[in-house]
């Protein structure tokens, strides 16, 4: 008999409102995650302090862990603290860093792993990875999807507005990501999953065309419903690539290569997939990306992060190296350091008329 669907890990809750917090008891116990209230919440030290104070009196079962950071022996830490209870679920309660940690330690004590974003700086809110700075620099590990989501509006409009900005350029690298995809699959015949595909790029091609601003909350919104199915994109395709391109190799390039330097993320990924999409030779999206990131007050150039040609050029050159075996626009022009350099000029002066 033939295979008439699949199954797609996802979460059974997804919440992103404005007031989303408020009741995070009730939510959780209407959905049959955490009937007792006996929770493991992860937080950090600054903002996740001030939600313990807000939060604490309506979760009286709770116990409260503090994360030093979001490193491998950080999340190591936070499992051991946590298998000493007994608890029905664990929450991650904060930004990225956090939230990876809250899921490392909740795949290694076997429990279920509530993300509750306070920001919405990159797509791994919702993915099926964590990931964990460690002692030979950063490494991915797989984990299960979180049970739940709760994104509160009003917390994510309280956050600093730089993160809005990286959440910006990790969805919009989508539409590169999934552009280098497509190539592999041509040139490598590397199987491409369709319906990963049309999600990693509906998201990205919803907040590129997105007229509003970073301080909307139907903006914010469409954010936030992009990172999250971004994240399940890639549990779809049972790795990172609806994601992740030649736009992540040059972040990934710029971390190993400048890590006292680096931006965020999402403003390297979304640099990383305007000028890869301009390799591409697709000058319009390229032009679309441009006009969206200077909007929202996104980087397009490197100097506008503090690097100059000639360390871009490096960046790039490396960028390969971060992702062996990935096939993207990189790989497949091999492009000589003149031919980078000949390549940036291009961009550079085509931006800028």
């Amino acid at each position: 008999m033939p295979v008439l669907t699949r199954l797609i890990p996802s979460p059974v809750v997804v919440d992103i409102s404005p007031g989303a917090l408020d009741d995070l008891a009730g939510l959780l116990a209407d959905q049959r995650i955490s009937a007792s209230g006996k929770l493991a919440i992860a937080i950090s030290g600054g903002s996740g302090a001030k939600l313990r104070e807000r939060l604490a009196p309506a979760l009286p079962g709770a116990s409260w862990y503090e994360v030093g950071g979001g490193t491998l022996d950080d999340a190591i830490k936070l499992a051991d603290a946590m298998k000493k209870g007994h608890y029905d679920a664990v929450v991650g309660m904060g930004g990225g860093k956090i939230i990876d940690c809250a899921k490392f330690a909740a795949a290694r004590i076997g429990l279920p792993l509530v993300a509750v974003a306070t920001n919405l700086s990159h797509d791994g809110l919702c993915s099926p990875v964590a990931t964990l700075d460690n002692d030979a620099g950063r490494g991915s590990y797989g984990v299960p999807n979180p049970i739940a989501v709760v994104i509160d509006l009003d917390i994510i409009r309280e956050a600093p507005i730089r993160f809005v900005r990286s959440g910006i350029g990790d969805v919009i690298s989508n539409i590169s990501a999934v552009a280098d995809w497509e190539l592999s699959h041509e040139v490598t015949g590397e199987a491409i999953d369709g319906l990963a595909a049309a999600m990693a790029r509906q998201c990205g091609e919803a907040v590129l065309r997105h007229p509003g601003g970073v301080g909307e909350d139907s903006f914010l919104q469409v954010l936030a419903e992009g990172l999250v199915l971004t994240g399940i994109s890639m549990s779809v395709a049972g790795d990172s690539r609806p994601a992740s391109g030649a736009c992540h190799e040059i972040n990934h390039a710029f971390d190993l290569l400048y890590p006292k330097r680096a931006a965020s993320h999402g403003e390297q990924c979304g640099l990383g997939a305007a000028f890869a999409t301009h390799l591409r030779g697709d000058k319009e999206t390229c032009g679309q990306m441009v006009e969206v990131l200077r909007r929202h007050g996104l980087p397009v150039l490197p100097t506008d992060i503090g690097f100059n040609e000639d360390e871009f050029v490096k960046v790039v050159e490396f960028a390969p190296q971060t992702r062996p075996g990935r096939y993207t626009i990189l790989e497949h022009l091999n492009l000589s350091t003149d031919a980078i350099r000949d390549a940036y000029a291009d961009y550079a002066k085509t931006i800028s008329s």
